[in-house]
């Protein structure tokens, strides 16, 4: 689906979607979908997010865009889906991310059944690389978990969708539920206050889900899991000298310590990495050479295969949604007039062009960070699904609106990697 307005398209103008060629759906969300575009003048290929506002104001998730939108601004890392451009118009608001076609880790663990050990612990290396950038950026994730690791066509692994990320105080710990429970280290469920150190508890989660197709606490409620991940001991299948080496048990064991000062990674001031870098499990390891993507990755993906969800290109085909179209925005819009959170969307979902603009921070560091958990910490639950059975990667997350001290629950399964890629992936 191509741009049929017929007037030239102004390069050297703001930023909007007539600068870009509509490629192929390839992932679909809570409040829109993630297509494959072109700009017109580079010819590169990005990954296109784009949220229905409407939606977005009506699930009161108009806080968590805008606190996305500006958090992808200050990140540009190697193993992370980065944000090349945002934008919106009458009826959307746009991020276009990095493209990665790969495919993302859910995926292919479902496709292969399990990930070798050696192929995790490469992905793992990356993903500590990411991770310890965005700590430095005082940025926590929040959400990492396979569904939100996306590949890129050579299988380097980066982390995306920054829907429930949020900065850090050093002055202060946070208490908000916020991602995916399964992931979620005790701190989160446990509601004692948490910081950065809890990415590093889901990065071993995912490890041991990629290894072992199983996550090592489940409950099929929101109380019996909590209580798994708050005082089931650590387990591994019988068969893990099968999956995994001795070394390799020591690093999820070292990841998934639920005393957070004794967590791998978690050394202050970002010395962990270097317990990373020198533990047993990374030995032969070149970091300087992985950090620069010249090693070669032990699992490149079948780029002659989709590697997502086909359905979100036929959904599009068949029009069961009204499909994503080029259009001009109403000139000179009266913000007076303008519904409270149209009217936020429109001053705060800034333009960001990543070829003539410098990236900024919208937060100062260490300060806390009001918006986020004001109401919400001191009134809490957590919705099982339909079924009773907890969604096993579905993100819940304590909306930022003061006032409002809801949780929204996503089915990531609708957010195939190209979704995530998008925001500040690529599509996958």
């Amino acid at each position: 689906m191509g741009c049929c307005f017929s007037e030239p398209v102004n390069f050297d103008g703001e930023v909007n979607l007539f600068h870009f060629d509509l490629h192929r759906a390839v992932g679909k969300g809570a409040f829109g979908k993630v297509r494959v575009v072109e700009h017109k003048r580079t010819k590169k290929l990005y990954a296109l997010k784009y949220i229905d506002k409407a939606r977005c104001i009506r699930q009161k998730a108009v806080a968590n865009i805008i606190q996305e939108r500006r958090l992808l601004e200050e990140i540009d890392h190697t193993f992370i889906v980065n944000l090349r451009y945002a934008f919106q118009d009458d009826e959307n608001c746009f991020f276009v991310l990095d493209l990665m076609l790969g495919g993302d880790l859910r995926f292919h663990l479902e496709r292969r059944g399990f990930i070798k050990e050696e192929v995790v612990r490469f992905w793992v290396a990356e993903l500590a690389c990411g991770l310890e950038y965005l700590h430095r950026q005082r940025i926590i994730h929040r959400d990492l978990k396979p569904d939100n690791v996306l590949l890129d066509a050579m299988g380097h692994a980066h982390i995306t969708d920054f829907n429930v990320a949020i900065h850090y105080s050093e002055r202060r710990l946070h208490t908000s539920v916020a991602g995916s429970m399964a992931y979620m280290a005790p701190q989160v469920v446990g509601k004692k206050g948490y910081s950065w150190q809890i990415d590093w508890w889901s990065l071993g989660v995912t490890a041991y889900e990629l290894i072992f197709h199983k996550r090592p606490f489940d409950g099929r409620s929101a109380e019996k899991m909590t209580q798994s991940i708050l005082k089931d001991p650590l387990k591994f299948p019988e068969d893990v000298g099968k999956r995994c080496s001795d070394e390799g048990v020591m690093a999820l064991k070292g990841f998934i310590e639920r005393d957070p000062t004794a967590r791998l990674g978690c050394r202050p001031h970002g010395q962990g990495i270097e317990d990373i870098r020198q533990h047993a499990w990374f030995a032969g390891i070149d970091w300087d050479a992985l950090e620069n993507k010249e090693c070669q990755p032990p699992f490149v993906p079948d780029m002659k295969q989709a590697n997502f969800d086909v359905s979100h290109e036929l959904d599009e085909f068949l029009m069961v949604e009204k499909p994503l179209t080029h259009s001009k925005r109403k000139a000179n819009p009266d913000l007076e007039k303008m519904k409270p959170e149209l009217r936020q969307l429109e001053e705060q979902f800034t333009v960001y062009d990543s070829t003539n603009m410098k990236r900024m921070s919208y937060y100062p560091h260490n300060q806390p960070i009001v918006a986020l958990g004001t109401q919400s910490d001191t009134d809490r639950t957590i919705a099982p699904s339909t079924t009773g059975t907890i969604v096993p990667t579905a993100t819940i997350v304590e909306r930022s609106q003061a006032g409002s001290p809801m949780l929204e629950s996503c089915d990531p399964h609708n957010l195939p990697p190209m979704m995530n890629a998008t925001f500040g992936q690529s599509v996958s």
